[in-house]
């Protein structure tokens, strides 16, 4: 799995101009499923985002959690997060899962993140053409795998 977490001030996504998901302030998380992700990667991936202190202090300092500011997430699919682009200028998508795949291991993310972060998550649309719009905060924009472990 592979995630572009942004620390925002507000974000939201829309679908058939309808807004189904949106936050005041907390994390945008951009997903990408890929064909070997599994459990492990679920519950490593969720912890990592729900601990990562990237939220000032008092004094400033990046030093607290979504968690230790109450704040809320965002969570959006995105195949694309899995483009290679080594050959010619089309990207392939061959890593990323496909929807019979991708749709219970998002599903389970969903649940992970819930039980982490003490409260439910907002959500986009599996496979919808989905319009987000955020405001980032920082700007902080940091992208994880979990098969890498960074």
């Amino acid at each position: 799995m592979r995630v572009v977490i942004q620390r925002v001030k507000a974000a939201s996504v829309t679908v058939s101009d309808e807004i189904i998901g949106s936050i005041k302030g907390g994390l945008m998380v951009l997903i990408g499923i890929e064909n070997a992700d599994g459990k492990d990667d679920i519950e490593w991936l969720a912890n990592k985002i729900t601990s990562m202190r990237i939220f000032d202090d008092p004094e400033g300092v990046m030093n607290l959690s979504i968690k230790e500011t109450g704040g809320d997430i965002l969570l959006v699919s995105q195949f694309t997060l899995h483009a290679s682009t080594k050959k010619g200028n089309r990207p392939s998508y061959i890593v990323a899962a496909k929807p019979e795949v991708a749709i219970p291991l998002y599903e389970s993310f969903i649940e992970q993140l819930n039980k982490d972060l003490g409260k439910p998550v907002q959500t986009g649309k599996f496979g919808a053409d989905m319009q987000v719009a955020l405001v980032n905060d920082g700007p902080v924009t940091i992208i994880v795998d979990s098969k890498n472990k960074e």
